[in-house]
């Protein structure tokens, strides 16, 4: 029985404690709730995007990705071609090369690899493709592959006297650098 009055007088303490606790959490609640709403409202208010800002850099960001897809294909484009070119230009030696070698300039079969070699020539630079000159010229190393320093009793010592295979470029880069023999000055 004794047991039977202390959980009486448990559940007594425990409403009679609940009551009041119940009502203070409650009002504490609310005055929580009203703090934090005015705190969210005022970092809302802080953080409010400028939306015309955000679409400005929006905009220029997309342009600027327009523009480097579009710089990107013309690259594409370029470095296709350009080994397609590349691999022609063994051609274009050789049949160079048959043309200085050709004892008779007159011959049929000459003038049929001379128009040949200038269609070839014609569709070159029709895509941006020129072979350069470097005889007589300083060595330039961005342009021209030294193959060879030999002696000269005509050309001046470091520039170019002889090429051995001519050198191109393709819209202002350098499709292949020309070979060339450089002279060494005056023998001794």
């Amino acid at each position: 029985m004794d047991t039977e009055k202390e959980i009486e007088e448990v559940k007594e303490d425990s409403s009679a404690a609940e009551t009041p606790a119940a009502q203070t959490p409650a009002v504490e609640a609310s005055e929580i709730e009203s703090s934090e709403v005015e705190a969210a409202t005022s970092v809302k208010e802080e953080k409010a995007p400028d939306w015309k800002d955000l679409y400005a850099r929006l905009l220029a960001d997309f342009d600027n990705y327009k523009k480097r897809a579009a710089h990107d294909r013309e690259d594409f484009l370029r470095y296709a071609e350009s080994e397609v070119l590349k691999a022609f230009l063994p051609v274009m030696d050789n049949l160079a090369l048959a043309l200085g070698s050709a004892p008779d300039k007159d011959d049929a079969f000459v003038k049929g690899v001379q128009l040949v070699y200038d269609k070839f020539l014609s569709a070159f630079k029709e895509r941006g493709a020129e072979p350069f000159d470097s005889v007589g010229l300083e060595l330039d190393v961005e342009k021209m592959e030294a193959i060879a320093q030999l002696p000269s009793e005509t050309v001046e010592e470091g520039k170019v006297s002889n090429e051995a295979k001519c050198g191109w470029m393709l819209k202002g880069k350098v499709l292949r650098a020309a070979q060339v023999v450089v002279s060494a000055g005056k023998g001794a």
